[in-house]
């Protein structure tokens, strides 16, 4: 008997057709997710937002780009609920509530930032198919645009609550920062956040290790822009890291899940602190436990940015490719197992996907 003359199973034909429709509006979803990377991109939302009703030709026109594409854009982003149409005068709109999410320092932080990595994942998918096949990493070559996406990711969740936020987890860590001592960023990525850190705080020392020599580059420059010069950036392999008693303060955000061993990596950074040393850890806090992350907030996509990168880079190296939901209890075992005399665990009432750890020498 072929496969096409087996009789199918029995099944709940309403369940199966409303399955049915769930999936028709996933794939709608992953079409307006692409829209909105484009509007991020070319800074459409930027130019609607708190412009008021305009016709295709005026948002075009302020952008800078072409209308017949714009005007697509834009039936795209009506038809997703994005942007308001006014058909007898051919208006479009962008409401104060949705720019809130889209644009560029947004008031709820910019979700098309986010967006970006659904094209970015379609555009290496053909190496990822390979890698389900041979089991094989992957190199954050192959991955395009990456970096300057998570810069504008740490934009959001990094720099724009450092101040605020961040330090004062810790006692007195602002006033060591003032005072001067000397800090490590692993993985340090394009930088954005250790400069922010080095211009506030002249007195203090800082580097950033990161394993891309483009990505360095980038934080050269962006520093060297700043005007800051109490910073200093290198390309480093960092699962051979091995400084011993250096740092008063090593920092890691989003980093550490993508080492090639992460439990031997932060052993490597507490051996790295001097006494009153401090490691201050940012990452996903998701559980390890999959049945737990059903509430988590974009677990789904959290999931499949695990697959498709962070646990493929891990791997890539030879690594443990424990992926971006390695869970915080994961972490909390491995920064404990690291031999730090306290470790302690945070969370933001208005950021509930990350956890942030401080660990103490």
């Amino acid at each position: 008997m072929t496969l096409v003359e087996q009789e199918l199973p029995a099944f709940d034909m309403q369940a199966a057709e409303e399955f049915s429709m769930k999936m028709g509006e996933v794939v709608n979803s992953g079409a307006v997710a692409v829209m909105l990377s484009v509007g991020h991109k070319t800074g459409l939302f930027d130019v609607m937002g708190g412009a008021g009703p305009m016709t295709s030709a005026q948002i075009a026109g302020r952008a800078g780009l072409n209308e017949r594409y714009v005007r697509e854009w834009l039936a795209a982003m009506v038809m997703g609920g994005v942007v308001h149409y006014q058909p007898d005068a051919k208006f479009y709109d962008l409401p104060a509530e949705h720019a809130a999410s889209l644009t560029r320092g947004a008031a709820l932080g910019n979700f098309a930032v986010h967006a970006q990595f659904i094209p970015m994942v379609g555009a290496m998918q053909e190496k990822l198919v390979e890698s389900f096949k041979t089991g094989a990493g992957l190199k954050y070559d192959d991955f395009p645009c990456f970096h300057e996406i998570m810069s504008e990711d740490s934009d959001q969740t990094v720099v724009a609550n450092i101040f605020e936020g961040i330090l004062p987890l810790e006692p007195r860590l602002t006033e060591r920062l003032e005072a001067g001592i000397d800090v490590l960023d692993a993985g340090c990525g394009r930088g954005h956040a250790l400069t922010t850190l080095a211009k506030h705080f002249p007195a203090s020392r800082f580097t950033g290790y990161d394993l891309c020599t483009e990505t360095i580059a980038h934080a050269r420059e962006y520093a060297a822009a700043a005007g800051v010069t109490n910073i200093n950036f290198q390309v480093r392999d960092l699962s051979d890291f091995d400084e011993r008693a250096r740092y008063d303060l090593v920092t890691s955000f989003d980093a550490v899940h993508d080492q090639k061993h992460p439990a031997d990596f932060l052993k490597r950074i507490k051996r790295a602190l001097r006494p009153d040393g401090i490691h201050l850890m940012q990452d996903i806090g998701g559980s390890a436990h999959l049945e737990k992350n059903h509430d988590f907030p974009f677990a789904a996509f959290l999931y499949t940015a695990s697959c498709a990168h962070c646990m493929a880079i891990s791997l890539g190296q030879g690594g443990d490719g424990l992926g971006t939901m390695w869970g915080w209890e994961t972490a909390e075992g491995f920064l404990k197992d690291a031999g730090y005399k306290t470790v302690e665990r945070h969370s933001f009432e208005g950021d509930p996907m990350n956890v942030w750890f401080i660990s103490k020498v």
